[in-house]
This record gives C-alpha cells, sequence and structure tokens, in this order.
C-alpha cells in the first residue's frame, strides 16, 4: 500500500477480546507529570509532579502501589520509574543531566538516596530504570545506564538485553513465582515500557517464538545472557515487515516507491515488539489459569513525541501517530494528551466493548481499589470506571482537567489545520464541562476566554464554539470550573494561581448548618462516601460528633461555607484518625499517608459567596473521636464556622 502503516496484532485481539476506550486521557502531554498523575489516582490540579519535572519525588501519599498493598494484594512495578527525587548524594564527575538541566549521579547512589523509589512507594518489588533519562537508552550494558533489582544494581551481567524483551522476561518471572509460590494472594503489577523512544534502538534479535510458561522471552538468570532473547547484535534486528517497506512519497503512482526512512522503521519495530511483549504476558496468563480472573489494562503516557537521539529526527506525521486528532506530545489538543486505552478481563467484560465516554488515567486508582472490594480513596481526583467496564451500574462521570507549561510552539505541520500550526504554547490548561472541551493556550491570566469544541461532532477541534453568543455561560461557567478542581503547587507558577475561586452563583436554600451522614465500619484510609450507603444521617450546627455510636465508623459532612469577603482562608482540621475538607473539588487538607491523625492547616483564596463544602472523617474506634475545624482569614481573625457560616445542600449527603 502506498500509505505507511504498521499492524498490531496482538493488541487488535486485545482491544476484541475486552473494551475500548476511546476517549481516555492522560495526566500530562509529557511523560513525568503524566505518570504521576496514574500513579496517585491525581489530575495535573493535585498532583505533585507538575510540567517537566523529571526525576521529582512522587508524594508520599496512595499510590497505586500502596493501596493494592493494602488491599491485600502482592505489588511489584517493572521498567521505566522517574519519579524517585533527586540524590541527596554528590552528583558523581560525568554524570548524565536530565531533560531539566539537573546533573544527576550515574554510578554508586543506592536507593537509600532516592526518597520516592518504587519500593518506598507502595511496591513490594522493582525491576528497571530510576532515572528519567536513563528511559532514553535501551540496552542497559551497552549503553552504560545503571539497570536496579530492589536495593542492587545488576547491569553487569546483563549483555545484549533490550529493555522490552528483559522488563517483560522479569515481569513474567514475577508473575510465575507469585502463583507458583503463593497462589491464594491476589497480585498487582506496574509494567511501564521505556520504547520507543529516543534512541529508537532495535533488538538484537527476533521475538522468541511462542509465548507464556513455555514460549516467548524467558529469563534464565544466567550472567551474560540472563534472558532468551539476548543473542545476535546489539541494534541490529528489524522485523521482516518493515526491512523492506516502501512507501509512496511523493503521492505520485506513476513513480517508484522509495524505502521508509531508518527512524521510522525504528519506530514501528519498537511498537511491534511491545505488541509481542503483549501478547507474551497475556499468554501466560492462560497458561497460569488465572487469564480469566486478571484485569490487564493497556495505554500510553502522551501522544507522539518528535524526539530522536539518532541523526535522523522522528516525524510522527509519517504514520499519522495522532490518529484523526491534532497535536503531538507537549500539547495539549486531543492528539497529545488522548490516549485511547484498551482493558481486557475476560471474567468481567464482555467482548467488544466500546466505550465512548470521557475518563482519565487518574481513574484507575480508585477503579483498582474497587475491583480489589475496598471504597475507592477520597484521596483521588478518580471515579471507578467499572460500571463502564463491565456494564453493569451507572458509571459516575470523571472530572477531566489538566494544566501543564511547555516553552516553544506547536509544529508547522501541513496535516495540521492553520490555527494549530506554529502556536506558542507557554500555558495550556483543559477543562471537560457539559459534554464540550474548553481549552486554553498561551495563558496570561484567569480571565482568558476558552476555546470551546464538541468533540463528538469536531474532534480535530477546528470550530471553536466560543465564538458564538450561546455559548458564554459555557464559557464563564468553564472559567470558574477551573478554579474549582486545582490548588497551586508550591513549586509551579502559573499565572491564574492568585485568583479568587469563584461561588456558587445561586445562594443555597438549605438550612443552617450542615448535612452528615454516618456510615459504619473500618476502611485502610478515608473512603469516598460518596460510593458508600449511609447508617444514618441528620444536620448539625457545627462540625461535631455527637452522632457516633459505634467503634469504628465514618462521618461525611456536606453543605456550603460562606466566605464573607474576598481573601484567603486558611483552615486547620485536626482529629484522632484522619480527616480531609474539600471546597468545591479543592483538597484544602488532605489525607497524609503516614500519621493522618493530628493537626493540619490548607489555604484558600475566596471570592465572597457560598462554596460547597466536604468534610470527611473516619475514626478507628481505639481512642476517643476528635473533629475540630477552625478558619482565619487573611487579616488572621479568627471566623466562625458554625451554623451561621454554614448552610446545607438541598439534597444533603
Amino acid at each position: 500500500p502506498s500509505i505507511p502503516f504498521f499492524s498490531t496484532p496482538h493488541l487488535d485481539s486485545m482491544a476484541n477480546e475486552g473494551a475500548m476506550l476511546t476517549q481516555h486521557y492522560g495526566g500530562a502531554p509529557v511523560c513525568a507529570s503524566s505518570r504521576a498523575s496514574l500513579l496517585a489516582g491525581l489530575t495535573q490540579g493535585h498532583a505533585s509532579v507538575r510540567d517537566n519535572q523529571f526525576d521529582k519525588a512522587l508524594a508520599d501519599s496512595h499510590t497505586l502501589g500502596s493501596v493494592m498493598r493494602q488491599a491485600g494484594y502482592a505489588t511489584a512495578a517493572f521498567g521505566k520509574w522517574g519519579l524517585q527525587g533527586k540524590s541527596r548524594k554528590s552528583p558523581k564527575a560525568g554524570g548524565e543531566k536530565s531533560d531539566e538541566g539537573e546533573a544527576e549521579a550515574t554510578g554508586g547512589v543506592m536507593p537509600e538516596g532516592w526518597t520516592a523509589y518504587p519500593t518506598k512507594r507502595g511496591f513490594d518489588d522493582f525491576f528497571g530504570y530510576v532515572r528519567h533519562v536513563d528511559g532514553h537508552f535501551h540496552y542497559p550494558k551497552e549503553d552504560k545506564i545503571e539497570l536496579w533489582e530492589n536495593d542492587r544494581e545488576v547491569s553487569k551481567d546483563f549483555d545484549k538485553c533490550y529493555t522490552t524483551d528483559l522488563f517483560t522476561a522479569r515481569a513474567k518471572k514475577w508473575i510465575t513465582q507469585q502463583k507458583t509460590e503463593n497462589p491464594e494472594k491476589p497480585f498487582f503489577v506496574y509494567l511501564a515500557y521505556d520504547t520507543p523512544h529516543a534512541k529508537l534502538q532495535n533488538p538484537p534479535s527476533p521475538y522468541p517464538s511462542g509465548g507464556g510458561l513455555k514460549g516467548g522471552v524467558q529469563w534464565t538468570g544466567k550472567p551474560n545472557a540472563m534472558i532468551n532473547s539476548a543473542t545476535g547484535a546489539y541494534d541490529s534486528y528489524m522485523f521482516p515487515d518493515y526491512a523492506k517497506a516502501t512507501w509512496d512519497h511523493d503521492k505520485n503512482p506513476a513513480t517508484a516507491e522509495v524505502p521508509w526512512p531508518d527512524v521510522q522503521k525504528r519506530y514501528a519495530n519498537g511498537v511491534r515488539r511491545i505488541d509481542f511483549a503483549v501478547g507474551d504476558v497475556i499468554q501466560l496468563l492462560k497458561d497460569l489459569k488465572i487469564d480469566d480472573n486478571t484485569l490487564i489494562v493497556f495505554t500510553s503516557d502522551n501522544g507522539p513525541s518528535q524526539e530522536s537521539k539518532l541523526p535522523e529526527k522522528y516525524e510522527p506525521i509519517f504514520f499519522r501517530g495522532f490518529g484523526p486528532y491534532e497535536g503531538i506530545k507537549r500539547d495539549t489538543w486531543e492528539g497529545g494528551s488522548r490516549e485511547p486505552t484498551l482493558v481486557r478481563w475476560p471474567g468481567g467484560i464482555p467482548a467488544g466493548r466500546k466505550i465512548d465516554e470521557a475518563s482519565g488515567q487518574w481513574d484507575w486508582l480508585s477503579t483498582f481499589t474497587t475491583l480489589a472490594g475496598l471504597p475507592a480513596p477520597a484521596a483521588s481526583d478518580g471515579v471507578s470506571l467499572l460500571p463502564a467496564l463491565t456494564g453493569i451500574g451507572k458509571q459516575t462521570a470523571s472530572t477531566l482537567y489538566i494544566e501543564y507549561s511547555e516553552k516553544g510552539r506547536t509544529p508547522n505541520y501541513q496535516e495540521f489545520d492553520a490555527s494549530h500550526r506554529n502556536r506558542r504554547r507557554e500555558e495550556m490548561q483543559v477543562i471537560h464541562l457539559n459534554g464540550f472541551k474548553g481549552i486554553r493556550y498561551d495563558i496570561k491570566s484567569a480571565a482568558d476566554d476558552f476555546e470551546i469544541y464538541d468533540l463528538t461532532k469536531d474532534p480535530r477541534e477546528l470550530n471553536n464554539l466560543a465564538k458564538t453568543p450561546e455559548f458564554s455561560a459555557l464559557q464563564t461557567e468553564m472559567k470558574s470550573r477551573v478554579m474549582q478542581v486545582r490548588k497551586p503547587a508550591v513549586d509551579i507558577k502559573r499565572p491564574y494561581d492568585n485568583a479568587l475561586v469563584p461561588p456558587v452563583t445561586a445562594i443555597p436554600n438549605g438550612s443552617p448548618g450542615l448535612s452528615w451522614a454516618l456510615f459504619k465500619g473500618e476502611w485502610p484510609w478515608l473512603p469516598d462516601f460518596r460510593t458508600l450507603n449511609p447508617s444514618s444521617s441528620g444536620t448539625s450546627a457545627k462540625v461535631e460528633l455527637s452522632m457516633a455510636t459505634t467503634d469504628s465508623f465514618g462521618v461525611a459532612f456536606t453543605g456550603y461555607f460562606q466566605a464573607k469577603e474576598d481573601g484567603k482562608y486558611t483552615f486547620t482540621l485536626s482529629s484522632d484518625t484522619a480527616a480531609m475538607l474539600f471546597l468545591h473539588d479543592i483538597r484544602v487538607i488532605d489525607e497524609p499517608m503516614k500519621n493522618a491523625a493530628g493537626k493540619f492547616s490548607g489555604s484558600v483564596l475566596l471570592k465572597a459567596g457560598w462554596h460547597p463544602l466536604r468534610l470527611y472523617y473516619r475514626h478507628a474506634g481505639n481512642v476517643k473521636p476528635e473533629l475540630n475545624l477552625t478558619c482565619r482569614n487573611a487579616a488572621d481573625a479568627d471566623l466562625p464556622v458554625k451554623t451561621d457560616a454554614f448552610r446545607t445542600a438541598p439534597n444533603g449527603h
């Protein structure tokens, strides 16, 4: 054929056998912040890693690893990490530089120097690359890249180990051991490939035939031949389909076609290798007879990039890696952040399911905890996607919010509409509201207008509805909503950080005080009480615990808080076990992962008016119940947080 394309048969089978999430989003259009949002279950409005903060420490809070371990699962991470935190030890001479230009040691730094090493963020085991920049190279020994297995650097024994094969083989070994040695214990695996990217190296040999227990890549454990595909020559093997592939370079059928550019062959080769690996892992689950009861999610962290460490530049226009959309990596247009995702679970998801409702990777933390039989943590911006995946129950809508900043401009591709070419990026922001997408580029202030698009009719984002008068109300609502779903980061400054959070437009017609709902039970974290059924409910003039009657319980207070004047409000919350405070969907006071009991404060800039409030509390039953809320304004004056400051929501909990 004249149009370049390549196949992914195993991924195609996975799609046919499960569900396709056609409008699923990464947390950000770049790897570090996107993976941080996935692992923490947070949008970029609350994530600790934002923008291009490569190698920054993932916050010591709930992660996919920690919640699944608390749910009784064995947990492991394989592949690329890049969220470990800068080493406390001094960089050695000749150290590599990360993408953000800060020197990092390339030798001799043990995991204790990394504050957010995977085993410190909920994973029992880790095997892979720690630093962000290391993921640009795909042969650890030959490229002189550190390879870590828990507390040991092990690269010296890994001759000719291509990382896609290596991470797959190690994950297969771990899964097999789990099933053999502890068959009743469930497991959770985070397998993060680093290909195709940057160096765009080829594997050394064909992918071993078959898959699963006896076929595919296998871990041998023999020094200098650690996996069975570590044969042949470094960076040498090209899948036959691509070795001689040609294309109609001048769009003239009368002239001879020419070979694909080498850099494009390499990209296709890398993707095909991952396809083999996915098929290999699925076959392993079948061989171990756990296929029906294992859920697999296949996704990516951002749109296609232009990056190449080869002399020849990689351009995603060759294969149209952005699909039917526009934008690439580092763009908040659909092509940069939309990550259509495959989900396979033969025992729970009907084959051939297509889900078009929008969702985000921050939803997986809530999804997995719900699947494990526990309520989703309140400390997540996500919702469980199980109703959409299984067709059972009503799906709660996802909160879809992205913020990102990047110097430079969008590419000047002829394949893109003129409105998207060579456009200044800088501060970018996306909100989905009432079925429409709002997007801003090169933001100067909170007052900047959003462009508004109906993605169902206009996936390329060409018809800006904000130009029509009937969308003026939605424009105002979007400007308010983006302030109500985020908390400014200490180390990332935005031009809208100091804007006041708008109140609700209508004065609440509830009664003075707050609604409360009591929940009986014990949980390993503060649950999202909206997903549970209360045992009793009522109203209270203030935040107090007179309704408490059981040894272990939780209480959700809901209603509105009145800011009497514009300004900064600082809330202080103290409890015996754990508590969280939300205004709108802003996490004013979060639940610490460790030592959640005690006194914690959080501030927010509020415009005068009524602001929706949620206060969650849980009591473990072995100490006296305690919950107190105080507030101070910018003038450092105590404010009443009782009847006249609160108003119940009309529908209560």
